[in-house]
């Protein structure tokens, strides 16, 4: 998978991470409000891809994953805190876990679909 798909999906499960939360907390669906909970963790995102990038990973590798999903939370906190946003013990455990479930767990799906010198499947060869 080249580097563009592979930030398009983590940036898809991103914004779903934002709207699951603000569903939960019964918060307005507003363009606004969406955009202001998201900007840090694509701040991070946009971090965690740029280290993969510089340093040549393959975007579907499992490290490239926990390299963007670190970056995501680490930078996304850190930003929530100086923006005025809160960072709740429990909502960084539960953002740590989402965004890893999300941003690690596609890639190992997708590792385990389609492994190398194979067709992926549903493919003859």
């Amino acid at each position: 998978m080249r580097a563009g798909p592979a930030a398009v999906v983590d940036a898809v499960l991103v914004l779903a991470f934002v709207l699951i939360g603000r569903r939960t907390h019964d918060d307005p669906a507003s363009l606004a409000g969406i955009a202001r909970t998201a900007w840090p963790f694509a701040a991070g995102l946009a971090v965690g891809w740029a280290v993969t990038l510089l340093r040549r990973r393959r975007p579907a590798a499992l490290v490239t994953g926990v390299t963007v999903w670190v970056a995501t939370v680490a930078v996304g906190m850190l930003l929530r805190a100086a923006s005025g946003q809160g960072t709740a013990p429990s909502f960084v455990v539960v953002a740590t876990v989402v965004l890893g479930v999300f941003l690690v767990g596609w890639r190992l799906l997708a590792r385990l679909v389609v492994r190398p010198g194979r067709a992926p499947a549903g493919r003859s060869g």
